[in-house]
This record gives structure tokens, C-alpha cells and sequence, in this order.
């Protein structure tokens, strides 16, 4: 190549270079500005507008939840400059130690990326910091809520928020960052999406002094945050707050439901704790506490807890065992104190009550009455033992036993009520007959139900063979609660007719002075009511109480159940009683002796 081509190939390389160069120069100025925005960084800070969550209220409109603003010292180490380190830690109240360890923190996770360094300052510390915290450059104060629970109630039912993990980041990337808080357990976790909000972001222009200097071009890249929608609870405050009195020191649970919406106007876990205690700083501390809590205060008895109903199930093997057309109301069994079955087999009875019929077998709780009604529902159906008990569980679980219902909270247990697989396993053969498993007759044996389950047997009774599914939440924002789930009437595929002989043995057991249950009767008011005494295995037993008021036009159905209480008429009735009066009348008759010896008396197993 002469030295004339060799001259010719630089000088147009070196055209091709600057004209690259001009060319990029001119789209980094005029078309792409995201190098404008990385050239401003130093004086551009992103806040980001953390919304408020919902508020959730009672059915009455009181609050049950609320927001409390905080705010959060946030840092980015990066921009950290000639700092009055005792001056700050004088202002936060810390020490130079908590000062490094949480710098360094900050650092390690990135020396140019804003991280929190002290959480939840209150807005009264906040006051009289704002003005001096422009001095830190670096360091500025981001506004967020923390949960507060003004009657301090509920909190299996409200559940808690906390900090999102990885795993919440994952699950919904679009919308959840490292800081961010979500419903961890209770509503507050089913209706995590209505309550959350949506974050928003304001960008402000600073100057070398960490002084806010206004908007960044006018807004336009700014988002606004949106407040999450408030819920309305179905839960009425007075016998939520009543309810939760009553139980305190005992273990078991509480439910009340409407039984023409399936709307939960009373919801309680006992032990309980204060919800006060699952939000703000000390948290971690107060949850690992009631964590290994032995009585278990973080589990949500009302939908965890599986019992066998005990003599509660009679109402239902009652019903059943008419529409199937072995009994009716007129139908007489010979109680001389047990039924005996098989070749050995006795199921002992409270009392020698001789001929009965249905509604006093109700009544008086009689367990021969219905050991005659289980063997002729499994052996004398004409199909064979598998069968008939088959058919026999498909009637029974209609109820709601044995399935879980599908009330809006998370890890509801179905309860419990063996196919016949299951026996003939255990028996090793299908020839067996009821005298095998004789004891689900009452209630007791493999059978399991929530207390949850029990109170949906009594909407089901007081509806007169219907129900809506359980819930807790009957509104959202301003609008009622429209979803289809809770909307759909649940038929249990028995007659109507056939739950008067039932619904009138439940009266006597209440307002008759032969009943199981007449320490609990209200004075102008028929309730319907029905006692357990569920066997316990490892301890004294349980104490069981159902019931509807009044008899017409039902208004409150409810289940109570307190563990080792021995008979369910000594602790659970007057328990129900007093509920279903103050939801009634706003007052309570029951002599208050009684009141003072519920609300004082200790069962915790350690007492």
C-alpha cells in the first residue's frame, strides 16, 4: 500500500470516530435523559408515599384497627458527609456502637441504595428531629403506619402484619419491595389486596446541604400513592368484648353467627393475647413469647381446634335419621339407663329414663335413644354396613362436618369423620356392623368439628335446613360485601317439618325444668339450646353449649366450648345465656353471682 491509500484509510477512521462521537453526544442530550437523571442523582431523592391501609370496623362503624403514623430515618452511605456523629446520636438517642452497626449494615447492603437505619420513630420524636435532620446529608425521614387496636380484641380474628420476605417479593414482584409490609395472618392476610393500598413515589430535588429544594421537573415522574380500602367486620362489639371477658383464664372458643346472612357477630379464641403487641418495635420480641406460650395463644381455636361434638351431634344423627324415614316424632325407644350392643358392647346413659320419645331425647340428652338410632341407620338399611354408613356420612357431612366450610380466613381444618375405609382397615375386613364404631351414636369416637362447625349446625337448625356460608367481613369500603360465596343457600337435604320434634326437644332442654340446660334460660326469650359434656382422654372433660334465639325469627346462633370444664350446663350454658341476652336486650339478667364466678374462675391447666 503506497503512503497516499495508507493517509486516505486513517483520515476516514477518524471521521467515522467523531462522527460516532457527535452523533452519540447528540441523542444523550436531546432524545435519551437518562443520563440527565443520572448526572442529578447527587441532588435527586426518591421518597417513596407509603399508603395507609385500610381501617377495619365493627359492624356498628367502631374502629377495630387503625393507622399510626411513623416515620422510618432512612440513609444511602454513599452521600453520608462530614458528619456531627455525637450530635446524631444525641438526636436519635443512641450510642456511637448502634451508630456504626447500623451504618455498616446499610453499607453492606449497598453503599448507594437508600436502607432503613432506625425504624418507627414516633411522630412526637419525629417533631422535634425534622428540623435539625437536614444537617446529616445523606440521612431524611420516609412517613409510613404502624397497626393500633384501640380495644385490644379479636386478634386471632385480625390477625398481624410484618415486613415482607423474599417469598412475598416472589409470589408478587409487580407490586411488593424490600420494606413493604403485608398481612401476615387473620383478615388482614385473606384480604390482604383490599387492604394494602398502592405505594406511590415523589422525587424532590436537594441541595448539597440535604435541603429539600422542590420538585424534580414539576412532578412528571412522581406516582401517587392510593389509601387501601377500609373493612367492615361482621362482629358486634359488645359481645365480641363480652365473649373475650367471659374466657379469659380458660381455654376454647367462641362463635356466634346471624343465621339469615352466616355473617360472625362474635369470634374468640381463648388464651388470647393483645394485638397491640404484634405491631411496632418490639414485635419479634412479644411474637417469639407467645410463641412458645404452653397455652398456645397464636393458635385460631375456633377453625384449628377439632373436638368430638360430644351429645351436640344428637341434633343432627336426630335429623338425619328422619328424613331417612327410621324415626319420627312419635317414635318411642326404652331407656333403662344404656343401650347395649354386640355381644358385650354398653353405652351407659345419664339416667334410667324409660320409654322416650324424640323431642325428650333431646331434651334430656338421652344416649340410648340415639344408640338405637345409629344401628338402624348402619345395620338395618337392607344394603349392608359399608353402605349404609357410607350413605349415612354423605347425609351427615351436609351439615358442614367432616369438609371445611370456606369462611374467609386461611388454614381452616375440616374436622374429622372417617370413611368406611377407614374401619374396614382397621378391622381388617368389611363385615363390620355399628357396634364396631358405636360411639359416633354421641358424638365421641373418631369424629372431629370446629367450634366454627357447631355454630353453623345451629344457623342450620334455625334456618330450618339451610345456611350461608360463615364469614367475617360484610363490607367493603362503602359497598357490602358482593361476593358470590357468601351469597349461595346451602341446603342440607332434610325437611323442614322434621326439625320441629328436634327445635322443640332443644326448647325443653332450656325452658323446661327437666332440661340439661335450664340454668341457661332467659326470662322472655325462648332459646333452643343443647349441652355437651365431650369426653377427654387426657383430662377432665370438655364443657360444650349450642344454641338459637329466639325460637321465631332467629337472630343469634352459637356455639361454646370450654375445655376441661367437666359439664357443659356449669361453664358453657350460662356463658351462651349471657351472650345471647346482651346481643338480644344490650343487658344481662343472669344473677351476678354467676357473672363474678365466670369472669373470675380460672381453668388454664397450670392454674
Amino acid at each position: 500500500m503506497n503512503n497516499y491509500s495508507r493517509k486516505s484509510v486513517i483520515q476516514g477512521v477518524m471521521v467515522v470516530c467523531v462522527l460516532v462521537i457527535f452523533f452519540r453526544l447528540l441523542f444523550m442530550q436531546l432524545i435519551d435523559d437518562s443520563y440527565y437523571k443520572a448526572a442529578t442523582e447527587n441532588v435527586l431523592r426518591k421518597k417513596v408515599l407509603y399508603p395507609n391501609r385500610g381501617n377495619i370496623r365493627y359492624r356498628g362503624g367502631q374502629i377495630m384497627v387503625r393507622n399510626k403514623p411513623v416515620y422510618d430515618i432512612m440513609v444511602i452511605p454513599s452521600k453520608m458527609k462530614n458528619i456531627d456523629t455525637a450530635k446524631f446520636c444525641r438526636l436519635l438517642n443512641i450510642n456511637f456502637e448502634q451508630f456504626e452497626h447500623q451504618v455498616n449494615k446499610a453499607k453492606n447492603f449497598s453503599p448507594y441504595k437508600a436502607s432503613i437505619f432506625k425504624k418507627e420513630i414516633t411522630l412526637e420524636a419525629y417533631s422535634s428531629l425534622q428540623e435539625q435532620l437536614n444537617q446529616f446529608s445523606g440521612f431524611w425521614a420516609e412517613r409510613r403506619t404502624i397497626r393500633v387496636y384501640p380495644d385490644s380484641v379479636a386478634a386471632q380474628f385480625l390477625g398481624y402484619v410484618n415486613q415482607v420476605t423474599e417469598r412475598d417479593i416472589h409470589y408478587d414482584d409487580r407490586f411488593y419491595r424490600p420494606g413493604d409490609f403485608i398481612g401476615v395472618s387473620g383478615v388482614e392476610r385473606f384480604y390482604e389486596q383490599q387492604l394494602r393500598g398502592k405505594r406511590g413515589v415523589k422525587n424532590v430535588m436537594v441541595d448539597a446541604f440535604n435541603r429539600p429544594k422542590g420538585e424534580f421537573k414539576d412532578g412528571e415522574y412522581d406516582t401517587v400513592s392510593t389509601a387501601g380500602q377500609d373493612l367492615v367486620s361482621s362482629l358486634d362489639q359488645g359481645i365480641q368484648k363480652l365473649a373475650e371477658k367471659f374466657m379469659n383464664n380458660k381455654i376454647g372458643s367462641i362463635v356466634a353467627i346471624e343465621p339469615s346472612t352466616g355473617e360472625v357477630l362474635a369470634f374468640v379464641s381463648s388464651p388470647s393475647y393483645d394485638p397491640n403487641l404484634m405491631s411496632g418495635l418490639e414485635k419479634g420480641n412479644n411474637y417469639m413469647e407467645l410463641l412458645n406460650n404452653s397455652n398456645h395463644p397464636l393458635f385460631i381455636r375456633p377453625i384449628q381446634a377439632q373436638y368430638p361434638p360430644g351429645s351436640v351431634f344428637k341434633v343432627v344423627s336426630a335429623l338425619v335419621a328422619q328424613q331417612a324415614g327410621l324415626i319420627n316424632e312419635h317414635t318411642v325407644f326404652n331407656c333403662q339407663g344404656g343401650y347395649r350392643y354386640g355381644k358385650k358392647g354398653f353405652m351407659g346413659c345419664t339416667h334410667v329414663h324409660g320409654p322416650i320419645n324424640l323431642s325428650q331425647s333431646i331434651q334430656t340428652s338421652c344416649n340410648t335413644y340415639f344408640g338405637y338410632i345409629y344401628s338402624g341407620m348402619i345395620d338395618k338399611q337392607g344394603i349392608g354396613a359399608v353402605d349404609a354408613y357410607d350413605k349415612w356420612r354423605s347425609s351427615i357431612m351436609k351439615f358442614g362436618i367432616g369438609k371445611a366450610l370456606g369462611i374467609d380466613l386461611q388454614n381452616e381444618k375440616p374436622g374429622s369423620l372417617p370413611s368406611s375405609a377407614f374401619y374396614t382397615k382397621r378391622f381388617g375386613s368389611h363385615n363390620w356392623t355399628s357396634s364396631y364404631n358405636m360411639s359416633l351414636s354421641i358424638g365421641q369416637g373418631e369424629m372431629g368439628i370446629t367450634t366454627m362447625q357447631m355454630a353453623n349446625i345451629m344457623a342450620i337448625v334455625a334456618n330450618r335446613g339451610f345456611y350461608y356460608r360463615p364469614h367475617l367481613i360484610k363490607g367493603i369500603g362503602t359497598q357490602d360485601l358482593n361476593n358470590p360465596k357468601f351469597k349461595e343457600r346451602l341446603s342440607v337435604d332434610v325437611n323442614s317439618e322434621y326439625f320441629e320434634p328436634v327445635i322443640q326437644g332443644m326448647s325443653l332442654a332450656v325452658n323446661n325444668p327437666g332440661g340439661t340446660a335450664y340454668s341457661a334460660r332467659i326470662n322472655g326469650i325462648e332459646m333452643c339450646g343443647k349441652t355437651g359434656t365431650v369426653q377427654n382422654s387426657h383430662g377432665k372433660n370438655h364443657a360444650a353449649f349450642l344454641a338459637f334465639a329466639p325460637r321465631k325469627n332467629p337472630k343469634i346462633a352459637i356455639a361454646v366450648f370450654v375445655e376441661n370444664a367437666g359439664y357443659g350446663s356449669v361453664w358453657a350454658a350460662p356463658i351462651g345465656s349471657m351472650i345471647v341476652e346482651k346481643y338480644l336486650r344490650d343487658s344481662i339478667s343472669i344473677q351476678s353471682s354467676i357473672q363474678s364466678r365466670i369472669i373470675n374462675g380460672n381453668l388454664l391447666p397450670d392454674s
